[in-house]
This record gives C-alpha cells, sequence and structure tokens, in this order.
C-alpha cells in the first residue's frame, strides 16, 4: 500500500532517484537523459514508471494534490508523466490547469494530444476547442477520431460527426470509429442508422455486436435482438447480461432466466454481479419471491464474492416482497456497506410502516446523503407525522427541489392544504425552482381547497416554466378545473394533451360526473374503450357515479357487472356504495338491500350512508332506521345518521320520535360538524364556521356585512 504523500516513507521512495551518484547520470545531444549503467537505468526506470502510475491513481480518486506533489519531485519526467498529470486535471474539472499542462509540454505525443481532447470534451462547452486541436494534430490514431467524434456525439451534432466519421482513415474507422457512431446514434434514439453502421461495418468485434443487441432491446424489438444475439459468434458477458436484461425488462420471464441458465452452461463465460443484480432486480419488480429466493441460494451456494452492489441488490429484493427481516439479516451479514446498502434498508422498513426502525437505523447510519433524509421524510409524511417530518426537513444539512417536495406532498396527502402552500412559498423564496410533481401537488391542494384562482396561478407557473405540456401537471389541471366547477376549462386541458393516458380519462370522466355530465361521462368512457385504453378501479367508480347522476340503471347494472367479467376486476366498496345510492335513488330499495347482503366484505359507512340517504328522500323509515344503526356501530361519533333519522320522523308527521332521535344524540355529546368556508389573502387561508366568531377580524367583518345588507336592502335587491 502506497504510504501518504506527507509521510516519511512515501518522500523516501520519492527521493530515492536522487541518491543515485551524480556522475551516472550524463546528459548528450541527441538523448535528454542517459542512464549510465544498466542496473541504475532499470531502476529509474521502474521508479519512473511508479511515479506515473500513482499520478494516474491519484487523478482517478480526486486527490490532485498528491498527484501535483508526486509530479513537481519527479527529478525526471517522461512525455506520459506530463500526459498523467494533464489527464488527472482533466479528469477533476481544472481545464486551465490542464491546458497548461499540455502548453509548457516540452514534447507532445498523439497520446497528449487525446488526452486533452477528452479533456475539452468532458467540459460539455468546449467542443470546438477539442475540434481546434484535433484540426493541429500532425499524426491521429484510432482514439483520435473516436474522442473526436464522442464530443460531437455528446452536443447532437451529427452533421460534424459524419464529417469526421467520413473522413476517417479505413484503418482506424471499423471497428472502434464505427462502434462509437452506433453508441451514439443508439443512445440519440436513432436505432435504424445505427443499424446502416453495422451493416456497412468491414469489420465488427463483440462490443459491435452487444451495442446493437442493447439498442433493439431498449426499443423494444426483442426478437430482433435475438436474431442478432444468435448470429454472433464471440459472446462476453457483457452480451449475455444485455440479452437477459433485455428480456427481464420487456416482462419475459421465462425467456431471460432461461437464457441465464444457458450462460451459466456456457463454456468460458463468468456469471458477473451485474448479472446477478439484473436477475434480482426482476425478482424484485416482478414479485417472483421463488425465483428470488433461488437466486439467492445458487450465490451463496457457489462462493460467489459478495460485493456491495450485489448485496445492495438482494437488500432491495426481500424489501420488495416485503421480507424485511430476511433483507436485515443481508445487511447484518455485510462486512462492507456504503450508503445504498443504508438507504435500501431505511426504505424497506418505510415501506412497511415501521418508521421507528427505520429512524432508528437512520441515526446509526455513519454517513448520510439527500436520499437518507428523504426517505425519511417520506416514512413521517406517509403515516401521517408531519410534525417529525418537518422537524427533520428542518435539520437538513442541504434540501433539494425532491426533499421540498416531499415535504409538500406530505401536508396535502395529510389535508394540510394551507402548510403546504406556505411551503411552496417559501420554497420559492429561497429560489429553489419547483418541478412538474411539485406543482402537481399543489393543483391537488387547490382541487381540494375547491380554489380556482389558486389552482390558476399554479396553472401560470407551469405555463412559464414551459410545464404545461407535462402529462402529470395536464392530468392534475383537469381534476383541478373539474374540482373547482370549470368544466369546460378542463376540457380544453383534456383536448389538449397528446398523449392520453388511464389518468388523463379518469380525471375527465371524473369530472363529467362529479359536475352532473353524466352522459358526457359515459361517452368519453366509450371513447377511451374503442382507444383499447384499459380501464382500471377508479374507472368503473367515475362510470358509476355518472349513472346515479344520470339516472341509468340500467347501465349502471351492466358496467357494475362487466368489472368483473370483461375485465376481470373485483368492485371493492366503493363501487357497491355508488351502485346502492344508484339503486336508492331510484326507489329500488329491494334491489339495494340484497345487493348489500351479497357483498363478500362487511359494508364499509359508504354504503350505510347511501342507503339512508335514498331512504330519507323518498321516506322509507325502515330502512332509514336500518341504515342509521349500522352507520352509528361503525362511527359512534358521527353526528349524520341521527340528524338525518330524525329529519325523516320529523316529514312523517312523528315529531316525538325526531325529537327522541336528537335528544339521544345531545345525550351522548355528539355533535353536527359546522359547515365551514375559506378565502385565501395575502398567502393565507381564512377560514370561516358555521356560529365561529374567533376571527381576529370578526368585529370589521360583522359591520361590513351589514353595510353591504343595508345598501342591498336600499336597491331593493336584499329578501
Amino acid at each position: 500500500m502506497l504510504a501518504k504523500p506527507n509521510s516519511s516513507i512515501f518522500y523516501n521512495r520519492l527521493s530515492f532517484p536522487l541518491k543515485i551518484s551524480i556522475s551516472s547520470l550524463h546528459t548528450t545531444t541527441k538523448n535528454n537523459l542517459l542512464i549510465g549503467s544498466a542496473k541504475t537505468r532499470n531502476k529509474a526506470t521502474k521508479f519512473l514508471v511508479y511515479c506515473n502510475t500513482q499520478i494516474t491513481q491519484h487523478g482517478r480518486n480526486g486527490s490532485i494534490r498528491e498527484a501535483e506533489s508526486i509530479f513537481n519531485r519527479m527529478p525526471f519526467k517522461s512525455t506520459v508523466s506530463w500526459t498523467a498529470m494533464l489527464t488527472a486535471y482533466g479528469e477533476n474539472g481544472k481545464i486551465s490547469k490542464a491546458r497548461e499542462m499540455f502548453d509548457k509540454m516540452p514534447e507532445r505525443t498523439t497520446s497528449s494530444y487525446n488526452a486533452m481532447i477528452t479533456t475539452y470534451n468532458k467540459n460539455g462547452c468546449m467542443v470546438d476547442e477539442a475540434y481546434k486541436l484535433f484540426c493541429n494534430m500532425s499524426e491521429r490514431n484510432a482514439v483520435s477520431y473516436a474522442t473526436m467524434i464522442t464530443g460531437f456525439v455528446s452536443k447532437g451534432r451529427f452533421d460534424k460527426v459524419l464529417e469526421i466519421y467520413e473522413n476517417t482513415p479505413g484503418k482506424w474507422r471499423d471497428p472502434v470509429c464505427s462502434n462509437v457512431l452506433i453508441k451514439g446514434y443508439l443512445k440519440d434514439g436513432r436505432l435504424d442508422e445505427a443499424v446502416d453502421v453495422l451493416e456497412g461495418m468491414f469489420e465488427r468485434d463483440v462490443v459491435s455486436w452487444s451495442l446493437m443487441v442493447d439498442g433493439y432491446c431498449k426499443s423494444g424489438r426483442i426478437v430482433e435482438a435475438k436474431k442478432l444475439f444468435d448470429k454472433m459468434v464471440e459472446r462476453n458477458v457483457v452480451t449475455w447480461t444485455t440479452m437477459i436484461n433485455g428480456y427481464l425488462k420487456m416482462g419475459y420471464l421465462a425467456d431471460g432466466f432461461g437464457l441465464f441458465s444457458s450462460m451459466r452452461k456456457e463454456k468460458g463465460i463468468l456469471v458477473n454481479s451485474t448479472t446477478l443484480t439484473i436477475i434480482f432486480e426482476a425478482c424484485g419488480h416482478y414479485d417472483r419471491p421463488r425465483e428470488g429466493i433461488q437466486m439467492h441460494g445458487l450465490v451463496l451456494k457457489s462462493g460467489f464474492e459478495f460485493c456491495v452492489f450485489l448485496g445492495n441488490s438482494i437488500i432491495t429484493m426481500y424489501c420488495k416482497f416485503g421480507c424485511i427481516d430476511s433483507a436485515h439479516l443481508v445487511f447484518d451479514l455485510m462486512t462492507k456497506k456504503d450508503v445504498v446498502s443504508w438507504n435500501s434498508l431505511i426504505r424497506g422498513y418505510v415501506q412497511e410502516y415501521e418508521t421507528e426502525v427505520a429512524y432508528e437505523l437512520f441515526e446509526k447510519m455513519p454517513r448520510k446523503d439527500l436520499v437518507s433524509w428523504t426517505t425519511m421524510l417520506m416514512g413521517f409524511s406517509d403515516k401521517g407525522q408531519t410534525d417529525k417530518a418537518v422537524e427533520l426537513f428542518r435539520m437538513m444539512p442541504e434540501k433539494d427541489i425532491v426533499a421540498w417536495t416531499v415535504v409538500i406532498s406530505g401536508f396535502v396527502s395529510n389535508e394540510m392544504y394551507e402548510e403546504a402552500f406556505r411551503c411552496f412559498i417559501e420554497m420559492l423564496r429561497k429560489s429553489v425552482k419547483p418541478n412538474s410533481l411539485t406543482l402537481s401537488c399543489l393543483l391537488s391542494a387547490s382541487a381540494n381547497l375547491a380554489i380556482l384562482n389558486q389552482g390558476q396561478l399554479i396553472h401560470a407557473q407551469a405555463i412559464k416554466m414551459l410545464l404545461e405540456l407535462d402529462l402529470s401537471i395536464q392530468n392534475s389541471l383537469v381534476s383541478m378545473y373539474s374540482k373547482c366547477g370549470n368544466v369546460a376549462h378542463a376540457c380544453q386541458v383534456f383536448m389538449s394533451i397528446k398523449e392520453l393516458n388511464i389518468v388523463s380519462f379518469n380525471s375527465m370522466i371524473t369530472g363529467f360526473a362529479q359536475n352532473g355530465f353524466g352522459e358526457e361521462a359515459l361517452k368519453l368512457f366509450r371513447k377511451m374503450q374503442s382507444e383499447c385504453q384499459e380501464p382500471n378501479q377508479i374507472t368503473f367508480l367515475a362510470v358509476l357515479s355518472a349513472c346515479t347522476h344520470v339516472g341509468l340503471v340500467e347501465v349502471g347494472w351492466e358496467h357494475f357487472k362487466n368489472m368483473k367479467s370483461l375485465f376481470n376486476i373485483e368492485p371493492g366498496p366503493d363501487h357497491y356504495s355508488c351502485m346502492v345510492d344508484l339503486l336508492g335513488r331510484a326507489g329500488l330499495f329491494d334491489e339495494a338491500v340484497d345487493l348489500i347482503l351479497s357483498m363478500p366484505f362487511e359494508p364499509h359507512s359508504g354504503v350505510w350512508g347511501a342507503l339512508l340517504g335514498a331512504s330519507a328522500t323518498h321516506l322509507r323509515l325502515d330502512l332509514a332506521k336500518l341504515a342509521a344503526q349500522q352507520l352509528i356501530k361503525l362511527e359512534p361519533d358521527n353526528a349524520t345518521p341521527y340528524v338525518v333519522l330524525s329529519n325523516v320522523y320529523n316529514l312523517l308527521g312523528k315529531k316525538k320520535d325526531g325529537d327522541k332521535v336528537r335528544m339521544y344524540k345531545k345525550s351522548k355529546g355528539i355533535k353536527k360538524s359546522p359547515g365551514c368556508s375559506w378565502v385565501i389573502l395575502k398567502e393565507k387561508v381564512h377560514l370561516f364556521l358555521s356560529g365561529d366568531q374567533s376571527h381576529m377580524d370578526s368585529d370589521e367583518i360583522r359591520v361590513t356585512l351589514w353595510t353591504i345588507m343595508k345598501e342591498m336592502e336600499e336597491l331593493g335587491c336584499h329578501r
């Protein structure tokens, strides 16, 4: 192991050549430096290689000062030494230092030029500077052309890419430069152009074929990828892994696992951690615990080197299975852990709502990153512990947009809409730029508060940030405008969506249904089916709600039955609630009660609430009493069943019975939740409750209302 640069051992090594007798070194006009004896020459050469290697390693590790220290203390340097120092500067983003080193070089080789071109290319804005150097090169090699092509590909300047590629000498073009061009085309999503390059190559290597297999897989053309894979004369572990990954990403698990078995039998091919990680990820993603456990057993049985990367993927897999104890066991067995290991296990506990255990791990972490903090924020928010989430958020050493969005989302999820807007305003004041998810959360808050002007402000912010065409924003806008009663504007946004998804259709169908446009909702549902968009539970909830608003009992029954028979969707409690409401409004109480009795699970309060409402409308006292009794069992502190049942008695002329119900409610200390309204003024939500006079400006508000009423009386407008 190399000791630290400031240690005496290190500097003794570095001083070694200085101890060589001066008489053993002499210069001539032909050579810069000649070593006297063969023994001394061998030692000096070894030392030179050692120093060059150390400069390179320190550069890669980001230890630029150590690299400079070695370079500056070297008694003699080769071109390789200068190039190594130049590369170290480039890898650490010190472009001007790298150029200074390049200009000072006593002698430049093709490798020196290549290193400087690579440095410029890494700084994406300096590809033209790289090209100037490229043009000034007296001699180029395959790396020179490939590096320059890479630079222009990264900037999307394929005109220059093709110009250089076409002028590349034949001996340098294939396979290196052609591979770089193929990779560039694939990265830009231009598969057909990549195919043309491959077919035009005179010499192809395993990299050429592997790139194209990967390109076909990522484009979803898995059959063509396999045909190309089968044609390959030589395959390496990368090729096999790419093809396996292609199958698994497309959901072809049997093919992927089968190919993995073939790979293990292939002579000369050794499975690596990347291959295994891909398998573990697929098992977790597709919820295949049997295969995942078998694969874990294979790793243990074969004695495969258990690296951190592989261990992390196994922890993640078990967490996705919900096997948090197994994940923790793997974590404990890992001799080396990184921040990803800790984050993976913490996320697993958060997903299982074991926030306390997650927080214990979080506090034990030797080093935390933004992901660690954000995961804990999500954990507290998901459990409704917004106070703890905010406290943790304030403790964060640095906050990015993801952390801000998690806190805002937590407020919205826990119906703390005013706090969500306050947090958003604070975020803007700290010059943090919102993203599409942030704005979607705030649109959801605006929708739930039914504050149209606030939603319009968020819409304007999205337009200003050029996010108005973001699908998540558009879907949120449809929902917001619908819930605020502006169906026309919701339709306008819906019609502007280029690629409608299930959320888009659900938002608009729900919007139509909520605002009483039942026919339009059903018409859109039919259009959705004609476009081969598969409905889900939310879709049918909106459709049944639409049928309820329009009173289409037969149509509602048909859709309710089709859920299971045509789409294999089991109706949930809310679907039954919609059907009971639909039947009850139509006066079909026998059918409604039969449906409740046929439910495969216990009816929730929504079902009995629907029956109670319909019974009150049709003055069915027997069913109103039944529904009220069931509601009181489920929600003892809810005043609604008492109030509704009392009203039914009163409407039927049984005032004494109605008064008894109200007196019983009063004796239980049950109070009806007061009606409320709110308005946002100067970034603050002002809430008004029925009969409440606690607002700080209540006296001024009453005087203003009295003044308005008097003026209305004088104008003859007051009744």
